[in-house]
Parts: C-alpha cells; sequence; structure tokens
C-alpha cells in the first residue's frame, strides 16, 4: 500500500493544524478546522476529511476568505441569535455559537442561530450532534454553489443543499443524519475522479443534459437532486432557509461571488435548537427518550437495518486505535503547504 499513508488521529489534527498555519490561518481558525477534519477522518467520511485542506487553502489565496476573522453576535430576537463570520471558515463561529444556542434554546425552548457571511466546505453533522450531546434536538440547513438541476431541467440552479438533524439518546451517541438533497455529496463525486472511478448512475447529468457515468462529465455538467422532484423540492426549502429567510444569498448568487472558481461556497448557515423537555407538559424528558427508544428497537427487530450515524460511530470506536489510511498523493500536498 505504497500509495497511501497510515496516520494517528492526532496526526490528522496535527497535519492538518499545521498545514492551515503555515498558510496563513490564525491559530482559532486553524485548530476549529482541524477539529472538524479530524472528526471525519475519524468517522470514516473521508470527503470532509483531509481531502477538504486544499479546498481551504485554494480559498484563502483566491477568495475573498479572512484567515483571522472573529464571528460577531448579535440577538435579533430573544431567541433568534445572528452570528456573522465576517468572511471567514464556519467551523469557529459554530464551535463558538453552540453555547449561546444552547442556552437560548434552555430558556425559550426553542431558539435558532443565523450564520451569515460564513465560507463553509464542511459536514454539518458535528454541529447537531455538539448539540445533541447536550440534551437538544437540533437541525441545521446550508445552501452551496450552483451546482445541481431543479427537477426536470439540465442545467443547475441549486448548490447540493445539505440537512442535518439530531436526537439526544440517553447513554449512548445522538441518532444524527446529515444529508445533500442532491443523489451525492460534490465531495464524493470529486473523489470518484480522483480515484479513477465511474459514478453510479442518477448521481448527475453532462453539459448535453444526458446522463453521465463519468465524474468529470458530470461535475462539468449538473448533479441530480435524489429522488427527482422530492429532492429537488427539499434543495428549494432549503435554499430559503439558507438565503432569503436569513438575509444571505442563494446557491446561484455564491457561485456569482465565486470568480475564482475556488468551490468553497460563501453564504449562510440556518440551525434550530431545541429543549425537548419543553416540548411536553410535564418536562419528563426521560419519558420522551426513552419513547424514542421503542421506535429505534422497532426498526432495529429487522435484518439488515441500521439507524443514521451507526456506520460512523462504529468507524469512531476503530479509528482511534486503527488510525487512517489517506492518499499518499494528498499527504505530500499537506507536507508541502507546511515545508514551503
Amino acid at each position: 500500500m505504497n500509495d497511501r499513508v497510515h496516520l494517528t488521529l492526532d496526526e490528522v489534527h496535527g497535519i492538518a493544524s499545521e498545514a492551515l498555519r503555515a498558510k496563513g490561518f490564525s491559530e482559532r481558525h486553524a485548530g476549529a478546522i482541524a477539529d472538524t477534519v479530524t472528526a471525519a477522518e475519524r468517522d470514516e467520511c473521508t470527503s470532509h476529511g483531509l481531502f477538504r485542506i486544499p479546498f481551504y487553502v485554494k480559498a484563502l489565496q483566491a477568495a475573498n476568505v479572512s484567515p483571522d476573522a472573529e464571528p460577531t453576535f448579535r440577538d435579533l430576537t430573544p431567541a433568534v441569535l445572528q452570528a456573522d463570520s465576517h468572511f471567514g471558515f464556519a467551523p469557529l463561529t459554530l464551535q463558538l455559537a453552540a453555547g449561546p444556542l444552547e442556552k437560548r434554546s434552555r430558556e425559550f425552548g426553542i431558539a435558532a442561530l443565523c450564520i451569515v457571511n460564513a465560507y463553509n466546505v464542511a459536514a454539518l453533522w458535528p454541529e447537531v450532534e455538539r448539540l445533541a450531546e447536550r440534551g437538544l434536538v437540533a437541525f441545521a440547513f446550508t445552501a452551496a454553489l450552483q451546482y445541481v438541476a431543479p427537477a426536470g431541467g439540465t442545467k443547475p440552479v441549486y448548490g447540493t443543499n445539505p440537512m442535518a438533524f439530531a436526537w439526544p439518546r440517553a447513554g449512548r451517541p445522538p441518532l444524527v443524519f446529515d444529508q445533500a438533497s442532491s443523489a451525492s455529496a460534490r465531495g464524493e463525486i470529486q473523489i470518484h475522479l480522483r480515484d479513477g472511478k465511474s459514478i453510479p448512475e442518477g448521481w448527475a447529468i453532462g453539459p448535453d443534459g444526458e446522463p453521465t457515468t463519468d465524474p468529470a462529465t458530470g461535475l462539468a455538467g449538473a448533479q441530480l437532486p435524489f429522488g427527482g422532484y422530492k429532492g429537488a423540492a427539499i434543495a428549494l426549502m432549503v435554499e430559503l432557509l439558507a438565503g432569503a429567510l436569513i438575509g444571505d444569498v442563494f446557491s446561484f448568487e455564491a457561485t456569482e461571488r465565486d470568480a475564482g472558481k475556488v468551490g468553497a461556497p460563501c453564504g449562510g448557515e440556518f440551525m434550530i435548537a431545541i429543549d425537548p423537555a419543553r416540548c411536553v407538559g410535564d418536562g419528563n424528558r426521560d419519558a420522551q427518550l426513552a419513547h424514542s427508544e421503542k421506535l429505534f428497537a422497532k426498526i432495529l427487530e429487522q435484518d439488515g437495518t441500521r439507524l443514521p450515524s451507526d456506520r460512523r460511530f462504529r468507524a469512531r470506536e476503530r479509528t482511534p486505535a486503527e488510525g487512517v489510511t489517506i492518499p499518499k498523493s494528498l499527504h505530500d500536498t499537506l507536507r508541502e503547504y507546511i515545508d514551503g
């Protein structure tokens, strides 16, 4: 396996943060991004792991990214918090916003976070999982760049527009899902291209509007929404929540901003946090969680089923001891960032 390099999780974090600092990111931004990247590698979500570091670096070099902007916060209402990232990357904002969002959801039962002017190429599950670990129910939505065709169309309008949801569980990791409204994440197609593999049918169409299994052709054309018009409707909803609702841009407007073709969307993220105990008259959170476990058990009675995030959590048990592997070409790129 000379084309692969083995790393411990500590080494993943170290090489990520060192590469980012070497390229100009502040200590706080480099640390927050490295935390997110390491969590992805730990859970074997490779399309959001170290694979993403070159995206951060390219954005800093070719776009209007701030390497050291500190996010600022203001209350729009007692239960609605706005975070302005000032054109920095989102991970630092999300880390700093978790506490204030939790506090407001405890006080009012439900609270919203409106992140604006943020660059983001990370997954959404870390921020909802962070809140669910504190006993909250959480949602997150963000748009992207103009990648996905509307149902019946052949030209991209929507982003991949992921959404994430997390539900707390007693004595075990929360239930979490994070999925694009497109048939695949953009990063999955990019990894297929890097590895010289075809993409499945139904993921994308070429510039001519015809179906394709070639990742390069698909990236040049348009991705497809999952489930046809159903996925397209969800993509539309996410555009409105992460764009018009919070006063930020749609995916096609973010693409117009991306004059350097960096591929790192700049826009908004919308989150909702709910204190489940405030949604029942007696405030019996234990009963709520116990009730949810009946549903999970019913699902798992059937052979071949699993709960969302179970695969990630199984990986999470292995990788602290086993480490991870990445392509040698990627490792060489990261070392070049560090060594100059």
